[in-house]
């Protein structure tokens, strides 16, 4: 999923005592303690106010800061069905019958779907050459550090309880501590409440789906008794029909189909605009209604599956480095700076080698192409256009994106340590990422990551055009702290992150033409998250679709041995 990626336990050397920083005095209480190396241990949690007539916060005092600063322990997730299924997919590859000779699979893109097939090809005992275009690692979670040391992103990156190939393989990493757990939440703004936030609100003692109904119905600030009652009975045909019925409804958008099942206009402004732009980016008139009942399915059948974390740090040295590291330690290959400029083919049509941009030729006993749709569509050969599996991929479409970061001169305080809902026309979901991420931490000012959605109308604008309209729709956030002038907290400075073609645009009717990773072209595989897997175009989806590219290439391998031996063999007569 797009929101396709907090600090209460921090490095503290040369910044202060975080405790002084972080807490309201009239309602802080000692709740745990949590330390990295060289740190102080400490961990903090705020009582809330108003939470049990309603779940909606109260700002009346915005002179004492409300933000806690705490992480949460890891959710019990290994005996999940989907974690378990998970965990033996990723075991047949190493358990596998190590191959007599290994193969030499060429895979372009190392976002998390290259990687992730990379990965588990070097785990069977193949020998993966990644390549990467650009000079960064991690594709949609990339990654940059400006001149002052500070770090900018792609997007804002959100790691579910209900992504068990991404839980499996921070595991299988050693790395499970990167991720920072916070309360098991929802919270939303309040647009006609300027500075309120509404909470969703999952308890531990409840089984799923009885959390997730516990938690909508406490909630009575965003939709009233009628307006559930109406949902509930509306939902009843996607709880009854399971995977069937999720997939037949890919033809309709979420809009269309709630007016199908009476489900009045109000829940869709007030819940589903928000989780349609988290989700896709785009607006419940566009997005299919199947995305949206796969995150429900998931948020609401497993108890941690809408519990959320954090990476502690920057995506390409936390997450994509130690994946690096994995497949090198194997004897795989991975090259930046790597650009793939042509796929030459044999005469049969099928892969012969790749040019890169460089003027180098690579060839190779299999190829992947790991890198976003339209990226493909443009590399692919003319004589591969008419193909169905290819011809069907017109349909899919990378949506637009613009990922905000502004530094602003003092800390905020109308936030939380945890992911919010904005609500906003113009604005997704945002994060104070100098709270809720180790490694971003400062006692002192605040740093907003936000992810400006829909974008189409705005990727062409100005850095400046953007800022100016981001602005003043935190000033209804934040009303007592920010002014669309600055004339209350300024900026000390921002980066914006366009990409014009992020996860493909979920339209009704794409799911038919999401390509299986195995193409019709003898060696030739496809991965990424817009690939078929039951999950989201997500950092789950695209790992999902890795491990699923190296299971085809896997399956393939005495074909693809075969097909090398005959390759030599020609090449022999021919000399």
């Amino acid at each position: 999923m797009a929101v396709i990626g907090s600090v209460s336990a921090v490095y503290l050397s040369g910044k202060g005592d975080y405790r002084t920083q972080c807490h309201s005095k009239r309602y802080y209480k000692l709740h745990n303690f949590l330390a990295f190396g060289g740190s102080e241990a400490m961990g903090h949690q705020l009582k809330r106010l108003n939470l049990s007539d309603g779940g909606v916060m109260h700002r009346k005092d915005a002179g004492l800061s409300k933000i806690v600063c705490m992480d949460y322990p890891r959710p019990e997730l290994e005996n999940t069905v989907n974690y378990l299924e998970a965990a033996y997919l990723s075991s047949t590859f190493r358990t596998s019958s190590r191959p007599q000779k290994p193969l030499q699979v060429v895979i372009a893109g190392a976002g998390l779907a290259g990687l992730s097939t990379a990965k588990y090809l070097a785990d069977a005992g193949h020998k993966p050459i990644l390549l990467e275009a650009r000079d960064v690692l991690g594709g949609k979670v990339a990654a940059w550090k400006d001149g002052d040391g500070d770090w900018y992103e792609t997007g804002l990156h959100i790691f579910f309880g209900a992504y068990p190939n991404v839980q499996n393989l921070f595991g299988e990493l050693g790395i499970n501590d990167r991720l920072q757990w916070k309360e098991h939440s929802m919270i939303f703004a309040m647009p006609s409440k300027p500075g309120e936030y509404s909470r969703f609100d999952f308890p531990d003692v409840l089984p799923a789906p009885l959390n997730g109904i516990w938690a909508i119905l406490k909630n009575n600030e965003m939709l009233t008794w009628p307006e559930k009652v109406r949902f509930a009975i509306g939902l009843l045909p996607a709880m009854l029909g399971g995977q069937a019925y999720v997939e037949a409804q890919d033809g309709l958008t979420v809009k269309d189909w709630m007016r199908k099942q009476r489900i009045p206009d109000r829940v869709t402004d007030e819940v589903f605009i928000a989780m349609s732009k988290a989700l896709n980016f785009i607006n419940p008139d566009e997005l299919s209604m199947q995305c949206i009942l796969i995150a429900l399915n998931r948020f609401l059948q497993e108890k941690h599956g809408s519990k959320m974390a954090f990476l502690d740090g920057n995506p390409p040295e936390r997450l994509c480095m130690p994946i690096v590291e994995h497949i090198q330690s194997l004897g795989g290959e991975v090259q930046l700076n790597s650009r793939i400029q042509k796929i030459n083919l044999n005469n049969d049509g099928t892969v012969k080698s790749l040019t890169l941009s460089n003027g180098s030729v690579i060839e190779g006993d299999a190829y992947v192409i790991a890198a976003p749709v339209d990226i493909l569509k443009l590399l692919l050969p003319e004589e591969w256009k008419e193909i169905p599996y290819f011809k069907r991929l017109d349909k899919l479409v990378g949506v637009p994106v613009i990922n905000v970061h502004i530094w602003f001169d003092r800390k905020l305080k109308n936030t939380y340590d945890h992911l919010l809902f904005s609500r906003s026309p113009l604005l997704s979901v945002y994060a104070d990422m100098s709270v809720t991420c180790k490694e971003y931490y400062d006692p002192n000012r605040s740093m907003l990551e936000l992810v400006f959605a829909p974008a189409e109308e705005w990727i062409s604008c100005s850095d400046s055009d953007i800022i100016e309209a981001t602005m003043k729709e935190l000033a209804k956030l934040f009303p007592n702290e920010i002014a669309a002038d600055q004339s209350k907290a300024k900026i000390l400075k921002y980066h914006i992150v366009k990409t014009p073609r992020s996860v493909y645009k979920t339209v009704p009717d794409c799911e038919p033409c999401r390509p299986l990773q195995r193409s019709p072209l003898e060696g030739f595989y496809l991965a990424g998250d817009y690939t078929k897997q039951k999950y989201l175009a997500s950092m789950e989806g695209a790992v999902l679709s890795g491990k699923l590219c190296a299971q085809a290439i896997m399956q393939d391998y005495e074909t693809l041995s075969l097909r090398e031996q005959e390759s030599k063999k020609a090449e022999a007569t021919v000399a």
